[in-house]
């Protein structure tokens, strides 16, 4: 079977790596990952919920492009333009309220409670909450979904399909895997590196979120303009 031409990979990836971006870089995402380091058993838990992560990355991005297939049928060649104008009115809304939430920052300069909870996981609770952690999402879910829908709708062979979320998930994973891996491999060596950035997360984690709200809006009023 033939891969998909040149031409075909260049869409999906220019929606796909985006995507993924937005929830490697949120600090929803991060901070858990660090924070599940100071479990315990930190290597085995950390790689526990590295695992669950990715798990629940896959089974999400796969069951929206199995999804795409059955909408198909049910979709028109050409999306109404109060679609378009939805979306460019989301993504304004989105952006207007980063912005809000970036002059705000100041006063959410402590991790949430049950973000600390991280720190008291064992190994097969930190499995089990990486694997619950991306559906229980609202911003996760409706990234993978539009991933997912991106892929089936591409109308790409297994291979090259399975290739693009296969990117998709290592670009999204990226942020948890490379503090768990780097661990496992440096040990106590990395012990005041992970805790001076857990400390910078916890004091700066409403400008990121307020800086992935915005990235988020481009993003939806890009592709509502795009469409018009």
């Amino acid at each position: 079977m033939m891969l998909p031409v040149a031409g075909n990979w260049v869409p999906v990836l220019t929606k796909l790596i985006p995507l993924g971006l937005v929830i490697a870089l949120s600090p929803i995402t991060v901070i858990p990952a660090v924070l599940v380091l100071h479990a315990p058993r930190p290597r085995p838990a950390g790689l526990a919920f590295l695992a669950g992560w990715v798990l629940g990355l896959v089974a999400l991005t796969a069951a929206f492009t199995e999804a795409s297939g059955l909408l198909e049928g049910l979709r028109p060649q050409t999306p109404p333009a109060w679609v378009s104008w939805l979306r460019v009115v989301f993504g304004l809304a989105l952006i207007g309220y980063g912005v809000f939430s970036w002059f705000t920052r100041h006063r959410h300069t402590k991790t949430p409670g049950w973000l600390r909870t991280f720190s008291k996981l064992t190994p097969l609770r930190a499995g089990l909450t990486g694997l619950a952690l991306a559906p229980l999402r609202p911003e996760v879910l409706i990234l993978s979904a539009a991933a997912g829908l991106a892929i089936g709708t591409e109308r790409l062979n297994v291979p090259a399909a399975l290739t693009a979320g296969a990117v998709f998930v290592v670009v999204s994973a990226s942020t948890v895997a490379i503090p768990i891996l780097a661990f496992v491999g440096a040990g106590d060596r990395l012990d005041d590196a992970l805790e001076r950035l857990k400390t910078w997360m916890e004091e700066n984690h409403g400008a990121m979120m307020a800086v992935i709200l915005v990235v988020i809006g481009l993003i939806v009023l890009y592709n509502g303009i795009h469409a018009l």
